[in-house]
């Protein structure tokens, strides 16, 4: 692996909290990326939303194939820039571990439930999972990943909950920057969500070509696509269209990072730390990318079919959260075993790891 002088080493990593002897086969980033897909956490992300409902179709995205698709991403940036794939793979694959079952909708009405006792926020409950609620090691609570994973893994922390952390959150302190890797899978996140929901929106019949073509990037492709393919139409030509949009914004983003690599010459992760962002897209084309988001919460995420799938999610979340905190001796005890949160994080903690599937049923049951 050619690695940059400003990409994460393996072997100058900052550690794991707890010390552990080295492997003699894998490097340490390897070890965490092995960990997170052996996890419990990690397999239940195939009943979770992402933008429709598990049992709305088979075809759309559940947070694990997004996750899957964002690592995709982040492991071709990785390579393109010197940076460490196996990092960049690992981040991605952890980066949803504690989203709620439905999504952002699970989401907010969680963290509605949570206002008065430390909020809800889904980045911290991913670090959460891998640093204490998984349960696979005699030595530790957690899976013990390293710091340059940990650290990626926390994309967004408010300010209160940083300053509990420790050196993890220190760069929301203080303004900072996270590593290379973190950087990469933060924007393929958006690269992947971004032209995927579009996808999952054709799929489901909300969206359709003429809709799609008021993205000036879409349109640009669909124009060129239809005179010389007269043949494709539909699924194979939507499939084109995006395929090739992922294609110019990724290598915008390569070709725009270089740049600010030349510029900034950094020596190593920490002065990338030390730096401003350093990945990052071309102003024309983070325009395109804001339009995309724009057209999505416009037209896809407040269509009505997806409201109401949001309304019925928010209303099983708190009928749970509702439920065992009123009957807390419903919760299996496996869970509870030496845990001395408040109750009120206990049933955060075991509604956060639902699939789906699972908390509807518990919810038809009570």
């Amino acid at each position: 692996m050619n690695l940059a002088s400003y990409a994460s080493n393996p072997n100058l990593s900052k550690g794991r909290v707890f010390a552990e002897k080295q492997s003699a086969f894998r490097n340490d980033y390897q070890r965490d990326r092995d960990r997170i897909i052996h996890s419990a956490s990690f397999r239940r992300l195939q009943y979770k939303t992402q933008v429709f409902v598990n049992h709305e179709g088979d075809m759309f995205r559940s947070r694990l194939t997004h996750s899957i698709e964002v690592s995709q991403i982040a492991r071709g940036l990785a390579r393109s820039l010197n940076c460490h794939e196996d990092l960049a793979e690992a981040i991605s694959l952890a980066h949803d571990l504690g989203h709620t079952p439905f999504g952002h909708s699970g989401q907010d009405a969680l963290n509605d439930c949570m206002r008065d006792f430390g909020g809800f926020e889904h980045n911290l409950q991913s670090l959460r999972v891998v640093d204490k609620l998984e349960k696979k090691y005699a030595s530790f609570a957690g899976l013990n990943l390293t710091f340059e994973a940990r650290e990626g893994i926390l994309k967004h922390c408010s300010l209160r909950n940083a300053k509990k952390l420790g050196i993890v959150a220190e760069r929301f302190i203080n303004k900072s920057q996270p590593s290379m890797e973190a950087q990469i899978v933060n924007i393929a996140d958006e690269i992947a969500y971004s032209h995927h929901d579009l996808d999952d929106g054709y799929r489901a019949g909300i969206l359709n070509f003429e809709l799609l073509k008021e993205l000036n990037l879409f349109k640009e492709i669909y124009s060129e696509l239809s005179e010389k393919y007269l043949e494709v139409k539909g699924e194979q030509l939507i499939n084109e269209i995006i395929r090739r949009m992922m294609n110019l914004i990724i290598s915008d983003l390569c070709e725009q990072t270089k740049k600010n690599l030349a510029k900034l010459n950094p020596a190593s992760p920490d002065h990338v730390r030390a730096s401003p962002a350093i990945v990052g897209f071309s102003f024309s084309m983070q325009e395109n990318i804001n339009l995309i988001k724009q057209f999505s919460r416009t037209y896809l995420y407040n269509h009505p079919r997806i409201q109401r799938m949001s309304s019925e999610a928010q209303k099983t979340i708190k009928a749970l959260f509702h439920f065992f905190t009123t009957n807390h001796d419903k919760i299996p005890k496996t869970f509870c075993e030496n845990n001395e949160d408040s109750l009120e994080r206990v049933v955060s903690d075991y509604i956060a790891g639902m699939t789906d599937r699972f908390a509807n049923q518990v919810y038809a049951s009570i």
